[in-house]
């Protein structure tokens, strides 16, 4: 099988993603199952400042965030995207709703994913939506998830 184009970098921080073999299918089966295309998606790992200082720049925000995702895709139903995710808001986040830190990462991961899908949150109804098909994408991922920190 070729090596699909979803890859994971560290900006800032030192986090090691495991099982991204099985995490670049479940992204690449999202999209599909969406009827897109994967083109090239990037991931990168960085720190609340890092990611606080771009959501100054770009988006005009002096709030942290836990994802921030540009889609640079001109091709309609083709993604082509970078999507910066904050692993300190990540391990925050799991203390806070009393999950694990990849179950987290992977929530907002396909959080970020589907945005590129074109599904938005802002608004109830928006948010529902999202949450319901992060819920259910998260449902498929074959690595163990856990609901509870260890």
């Amino acid at each position: 099988m070729p090596k699909l184009p979803v890859h994971f970098f560290n900006e800032d921080v030192n986090y090691v993603l495991k099982n991204k073999t099985v995490i670049r299918s479940w992204i690449n089966d999202t999209i599909i199952s969406e009827g897109y295309k994967l083109e090239e998606l990037n991931f990168i790992l960085c720190s609340d400042k890092y990611l606080l200082e771009m959501n100054k720049q770009y988006l005009n925000h002096d709030t942290y965030t836990d994802v921030i995702t540009f889609d640079n895709s001109d091709i309609e139903e083709t993604i082509i995207g970078d999507i910066f995710i904050s692993v300190e808001r990540i391990q925050e986040n799991a203390k806070t709703f009393g999950s694990s830190v990849i179950n987290e990462l992977c929530r907002v991961m396909i959080h970020g994913t589907l945005h590129l899908l074109g599904y938005g949150d802002k608004g109830k109804a928006a948010k529902t939506l999202m949450t319901a098909k992060e819920d259910t994408y998260l449902a498929t991922l074959s690595i163990p998830v856990k609901t509870k920190p260890l």
